[in-house]
This record gives C-alpha cells, structure tokens and sequence, in this order.
C-alpha cells in the first residue's frame, strides 16, 4: 500500500510531471465464491481516495479489452478491478485494435422511469432486476459506469435528467463504498432533477463470511435492486 499509495500515486505531481509511471495494478476482487473474509473483498474505494491513481471495473467481456487496452497505454497508474466470478464470463469482444476511453460510461440499457447506476459485478444485478422491472411496467435505464476514476458525470446526468431517479448498485459494503461519493455528486450536480431520493444497495458491513448461506445473506441481490427501485418509483 505504501508503494501504491504513498509512492506510484504521487510521484508524477511531486516531479512536476517530469516522469511518468504508466504502470496497470490488475485487480482480482469480489464475493459469492467462498472464499471468506479476506480473499472476498471490493476495495476500489480505497484507491478511488487515493489522489494520482485512476480506477477501472469493467463488467462485460468487450469492456475488459478495450479498457485494459486503453489502460496499458496510459501514462498514469491504473488500478484495474475485475471480479472474480466475471473471469468465466463470455461475449462478443470486438476484434482488432479495439479501446475504450477511461471515463466513459455506457448506457448499456434505456429507460425512461429510473437509473441504475453500477459497475463491475452490480451490471449483472442491475440486467436482471431492469428484466423484472419491465415486468412491472417500469422501465430501467442502466449506466455502466465502467471506470469510477475519471468518472463520466456527464452519461450519468443526461440518464438522471430524463428518469429524475436513480439507485446505485455495487459489491462492496454500503459504509464508505463508491455509492456514497455517487449519490453526493448526485446531490451536489442534480438536485433538481431529482422526484425522489437517491437509493444504494450495497453489501452489508461485516467481514464477508466462510458460511455460504450467511455470505449470500450479506451480498446485495436482484430482489434488493427491485425493491430499492419500486419504493423511488412509487415514492
């Protein structure tokens, strides 16, 4: 931490950019494989507070080439989050000399009544509570946010201008975790778009434990993503 945080990360600003480190930090993270407390975590926001870093969670195969791509090319450090139970995951990937600009998110599904906001292993969460929202008659519009540092506040404001609502979906614990500097920006950016309040569903904040029903207990799931979107819709 001290190489990543103290050294990697500051570097460049305190040589008044004479130096560049254009080093990739691949990131293996995430839960729901039983590997306990400390094989299981989401950190990204750790080093998402850390000034001079920059921070990738991709969802989707296509995502993980074009950013990790666009990554290795960057002269800056990247910390590049993939969960772990993502690696099996397949899907078309473009071919060729594909890149995605860091700071770009994707709409990856339209809406009209709310947003869901998410990144990394959230997408899926998020994919399968829109199905079951449509069920309802509510349509959810999905921002993969892709990378959290640069953030693409601009994606994210055009989607909450139109919904005027939005929950915000990741792995890691609720206290501290990605979602609350989203939902503040939200607030800060966005208030007057707003019909409701900003929702989060997170993990809960415990250790995550060995036990498979207690882990699966503590992990955010689909039917929390629809309960946390119907009480911003019918607020």
């Amino acid at each position: 931490m001290d190489e990543l945080v103290n050294q990697t990360a500051k570097i460049r600003y305190m040589l008044g950019g004479q130096v560049k480190i254009p080093m990739v930090i691949w990131c293996p993270d995430g839960a729901g494989i039983r590997a306990a407390a400390q094989h299981s975590q989401s950190l990204e926001a750790w080093f998402v507070h850390t000034p001079g870093l920059k921070v990738v969670v991709p969802s989707e195969p296509a995502d993980v080439k074009g950013l990790i791509k666009t990554a290795i090319r960057d002269d800056d450090p990247v910390m590049f989050f993939q969960h772990k139970k993502l690696f099996a995951r397949e899907g078309p990937v473009p071919a060729g000399d594909f890149t995605i600009p860091l700071g770009q998110a994707a709409v990856k599904r339209p809406g009209r009544d709310i947003t869901l906001i998410c990144y990394g292993s959230g997408y899926y969460l998020c994919k399968e509570a829109a199905a079951e929202l449509n069920g309802m008659n509510i349509e959810a519009e999905i921002v993969d946010l892709r990378t959290l540092k640069p953030l693409d506040m601009h994606t994210v404001a055009g989607s909450i201008k139109k919904t005027g609502r939005a929950v915000i979906v990741h792995e890691a614990c609720r206290t501290g975790g990605f979602g609350a500097e989203m939902a503040a920006r939200i607030q800060e950016e966005l208030f007057d778009y707003l019909k409701a309040p900003v929702k989060r569903v997170a993990a809960k904040d415990v250790p995550i434990p060995f036990s498979p029903s207690l882990e699966d207990f503590m992990l955010p799931k689909v039917s929390d993503v629809v309960a946390a979107a119907r009480d911003v819709v019918f607020r």
